[in-house]
């Protein structure tokens, strides 16, 4: 027996004057979505990539976004898919934050599903959307880390057509759209056909990346290249219970005494504001369980433009364009600022700002001395790697082209 185990939607509206040819444009987001939330060993070969030509974008303009959502199989043979799911996500943060598109960074959002678990209702496909698109990456890493297998059946065409309908996605898009689907079964399991699925998914523009964990020709015959290529996207495999290898550098110790410096500058508010940075330590505590320069990379994620905190974190907040701290009633606020008259409350915003500048500023030189040393490090270890972030990063990269994005390095 086999193992079981919101951006609104874009709008761009142009108004053209006829007397003085003036031409703007508006562009809103948000975070919606109107579905409810469902709240085998193997022998590895390398890494082999296979992908099509796509058809030609249309051009839009307005900040880019990469949104990436992630489908992974959580029966009872893939807790090392989940392990290196939650190692290696600041990494893979990391490298989206080289990416640019027309000289400008993008914003990022992930959601998060999981299927092929017995826990979940065989009604729903054994399918659970975890997470709607989001710009939260401790949500996600929380996520990740309370993820829990058990024996089930796995339905890819199932659950990639649930996440082309629940989430937010934009047909016709200049933004990068990629799903990527990990499991280690048939890959033409369920009644939902993967043809139609990933078709449908198509239509949206979404990019369909497959990838099997264990033997590449295994992937091969059960339907999982067939998968990626409908859509123009790729076929991989890696081997699951690789553990992930991390370069430990003479800099992460220094970085890491950043970080206790960076968490103080955060300044909490609202109803979610003490919850959200307790999670924040939380997820410091998470990354340190694989290793000091694990805690590095995420600490370096911190330090990007992706980590941002605006829901709760004043100093993020600010930034916003109708930020005014007056209205945030005074129950929300943190102890610091009950009492303070209105421009004491902004200059003690403003102070915290500028240290988190300066401390970002700090990480970003020594990752950049760290970046060299682990390059450098690397040459003499081999380039054989077998997991899920060097994966998903080629794939990305290919795709991330075809929409005129690039990466500084």
């Amino acid at each position: 027996m086999k193992n079981r185990a919101s951006i609104k939607k874009g709008a761009l509206y142009v108004s053209i004057s006829s007397l003085l040819f003036v031409s703007w444009a508006v562009y809103s987001r948000s975070n919606t979505n109107t579905d409810p939330a469902y709240t085998s060993n193997r022998t590895s070969a390398p890494i082999v990539v296979h992908h099509a030509s796509p058809a030609a974008a249309p051009v839009v303009s307005g900040k880019k976004k990469i949104k990436i959502a992630l489908l992974l199989d959580t029966s009872g043979s893939m807790d090392g898919l989940i392990d290196q799911a939650r190692a290696q996500l600041w990494k893979l943060v990391n490298e989206l934050t080289l990416a640019k598109c027309n000289n400008e960074k993008p914003e990022l959002e992930i959601a998060l599903y999981e299927y092929g678990n017995d826990g979940l209702p065989s009604s729903e496909g054994y399918i659970r959307q975890i997470s709607m698109f989001t710009h939260d990456l401790d949500l996600i890493s929380e996520q990740l880390f309370s993820l829990k297998t058990n024996g089930g059946s796995e339905f890819c065409g199932q659950v990639i057509a649930t996440a082309t309908k629940q989430l937010d996605w934009q047909a016709n898009s200049q933004d990068l759209q990629l799903i990527f689907i990990a499991g280690n079964e048939e890959f033409t399991q369920g009644a939902v056909k993967y043809t139609e699925s990933c078709l449908k998914a198509k239509e949206k523009d979404i990019v369909v990346n497959t990838i099997f964990c264990g033997d590449y020709s295994t992937g091969l015959s059960t339907g999982w290249k067939n998968g990626a290529i409908l859509t123009n996207g790729s076929y991989m495999n890696i081997e699951q219970d690789k553990k992930t290898v991390y370069i430990e550098t003479p800099y992460d110790n220094e970085i890491a005494q950043l970080n206790d410096k960076l968490n103080a500058t955060y300044i909490n508010y609202g109803s979610i504001g003490y919850e959200k940075k307790a999670n924040q330590l939380k997820q410091d505590k998470n990354a340190e369980t694989y290793g000091a320069a694990n805690t590095t990379n995420r600490v370096v994620s911190k330090a990007s433009s992706f980590y941002s905190n605006s829901t709760w974190d004043l100093v993020d907040a600010s930034k916003e364009k109708d930020f005014d701290i007056a209205k945030i009633k005074e129950n929300e606020l943190p102890d610091e600022l009950k009492g303070k008259t209105k421009e004491q409350k902004q200059q003690y915003v403003a102070d915290k700002t500028k240290e988190r500048q300066e401390i970002i500023k700090q990480i970003q030189l020594l990752n950049e001395k760290r970046t060299v040393y682990i390059a450098e490090k690397s040459k003499t270890m081999g380039t054989n790697d077998q997991s899920l972030d060097a994966a998903m990063i080629k794939a990305i990269r290919e795709q991330a082209a075809k929409k005129n994005f690039v990466f500084d390095i």
